[in-house]
């Protein structure tokens, strides 16, 4: 086996690869992009970092290539959803800087509370003032960890030590869960009104975009700080910057921005946040780990076939009976997920008509990972869904029933939340097109596919009518509409689909209309087709 290194590895990341005889190692750093594609077709394995761009020409080019694995936790420089599409597996090593990440989180709180940064430039020009840079003890603050997954937690491990207060917001984890590593937990509001240091923690995902908005940052105390050691994107930077321009809060620390590198952003013109480039994982433990960690990937994928840390996999063979549904089951997912607001227990998945006499584990791992990518991001894959759900204590039940009454073939999702089940229904039909079938007890048939607002009311005459009123006043068209009752003048369920995202504040409007029992907006067209080899 031939592996390719077109990026700095350590050496003893090297050494993994060269102590094996059955695995042939070039280090080629440096190299340009048109000289990779020519020699990339002798390799079986790729290693890369962040400087090697892995485009399509490039895995065009690859004849052999079985496997790119790249050092580090972003995978933006390579091609991911054609490999995919080529069946070559993509690695990373995620977990590699939880350290590094958790320690530099706390070295940006200790900055921001000692003022460390703009004392070293006063004393560095010349000055002496003592009295101009005093600051916060952390022992007895209030920190407020968003998002308690393995850097969160190692952070609060961190602050304990400092005797701080550790309270936290995280709707994907229990309260035991958050118990165990010290986190009261907290509505989301309310952990930014109690803290004295917000910490973010959390994946960027449609739904922690923008996260931390004007509004949020509006219930934080005038001498709280915010620090972002996750990912850009989270924080709404220019709410963040008139916030910190009008001294509303004391201070921030921004290691990630949604702009890398942020040029030209008003933020690094402030006196009062402190910015680093991106270097949470920039640690030489790190850089060693990620080394060590890919290259026994790498080595254990084409010497013994073993697949580990995959952003990616190509699919085995597959019934093409299955295939149009694993866009159904994955959608469903996404959208049974929106219906929700508690940490998820148990995922139901059953199946009906000739889809129960068929192999449907595609179709449920395609189910959960609709159901995972919004508490994750981007990294749920076919490999780990499974493993995700497994550490996030979530049961995924899967069971088939082969009679079934209008439809040939359907799925059905059912989410359990804290006491609260719900079901959503849906099916490829006529032409293998995804569509929705039914809303718990509701029918309703519709394309599967963009946003909608979903409601639950009274099924009273006039109430459709004045959302449509809200909804024009605001410019948001109306592409189709379903409608579904329990019964006549009983419960009823209206489903939008709509052209635009819909603001919190349009939705607050229709739910003080007094009719509706529920108000939501369910996002479908941020899911990205997944582009998968057929065998």
């Amino acid at each position: 086996m031939k592996i390719l290194v077109t990026d700095e590895i350590s050496k003893e990341g090297l050494e993994i690869l060269r102590r094996d005889s059955k695995v042939e190692v070039d280090v080629r750093p440096n190299i340009s992009h048109e000289d990779l594609i020519k020699i990339i077709h002798e390799y079986d394995g790729i290693i890369i970092r962040s400087g090697t761009k892995i485009t399509r020409d490039v895995i065009d080019a690859g004849k052999n290539l079985k496997v790119i694995g790249r050092a580090g936790v972003g995978v933006d420089n390579v091609d991911v959803e054609y490999a995919t599409m080529k069946g070559i597996l993509v690695m990373n090593t995620p977990s590699a800087n939880i350290i590094s990440a958790a320690e530099h989180t706390m070295a940006m709180i200790l900055a921001l509370a000692r003022n460390i940064v703009w004392a070293d430039a006063s004393l560095k020009s010349g000055k002496w003032e003592r009295s101009k840079f005093t600051g916060i003890e952390l022992s007895g603050k209030t920190l407020a960890i968003i998002g308690i997954g393995r850097v969160g937690a190692e952070v609060a491990k961190r602050a304990k030590a400092f005797q701080m207060r550790l309270i936290g917001y995280d709707p994907f984890i229990s309260p035991e869960t958050a118990v165990k590593v010290g986190v009261r937990l907290l509505p989301l509001d309310k952990a930014l009104e109690e803290a004295d240091i917000v910490t973010i923690h959390a994946p960027l995902t449609p739904s922690t975009y923008h996260l931390i908005g004007k509004d949020q940052i509006n219930l934080m105390k005038p001498t709280a700080m915010l620090v972002n050691c996750a990912r850009g994107g989270i924080i709404d930077e220019e709410a963040l910057y008139e916030a910190l321009k009008a001294r509303r809060i004391a201070g921030a620390a921004l290691d990630v921005f949604e702009k890398e590198p942020p040029i030209g952003s008003k933020l690094l013109e402030l006196p009062n946040i402190v910015t680093t480039p991106h270097l949470g994982a920039s640690t030489r433990e790190a850089q060693e780990r990620v080394s060590l960690e890919m290259a026994e990937h790498v080595k254990l994928f084409l010497t013994e076939h073993k697949i580990t840390n995959a952003v990616n996999a190509p699919i085995g063979r597959l019934d093409q009976k299955v295939i149009p549904f694993i866009s159904v089951a994955e959608k469903l997912g996404a959208f049974a997920f929106q219906l929700v607001d508690g940490p998820i227990r148990r995922i139901e998945v059953s199946y009906s008509g000739e889809l129960a006499t068929l192999d449907t584990k595609m179709l449920t791992i395609s189910a959960l990972i609709g159901v995972l990518s919004n508490i994750t991001g981007e990294n749920t894959n076919i490999i780990n869904a499974q493993v995700i759900a497994k550490e996030k204590g979530i049961q995924v039940i899967e069971s088939k029933v082969e009679e079934t009454s209008q439809y040939f073939n359907t799925i059905n999702v059912r989410i359990h939340s804290d006491g609260v089940k719900r079901e959503v229904r849906g099916t490829a039909f006529p032409t293998n097109e995804p569509r929705l079938l039914g809303i718990d007890s509701f029918d309703v048939d519709l394309p599967l596919e963009g946003d909608f607002i979903m409601t639950t009311h009274s099924d009273i005459p006039g109430v459709i009518g004045k959302v449509g009123t809200i909804l024009g006043s605001r410019g948001i068209n109306i592409a189709r509409m379903g409608v579904g009752r329990e019964n006549k003048g009983g419960r009823a369920l209206m489903l939008l689909t709509v052209d635009d995202p819909v603001p919190a504040e349009v939705l607050n409007e229709i739910k003080r209309l007094g009719e509706f029992h529920e108000v939501r907006f369910i996002a479908l067209s941020k899911l990205k087709p997944r582009e998968y080899m057929f065998f």
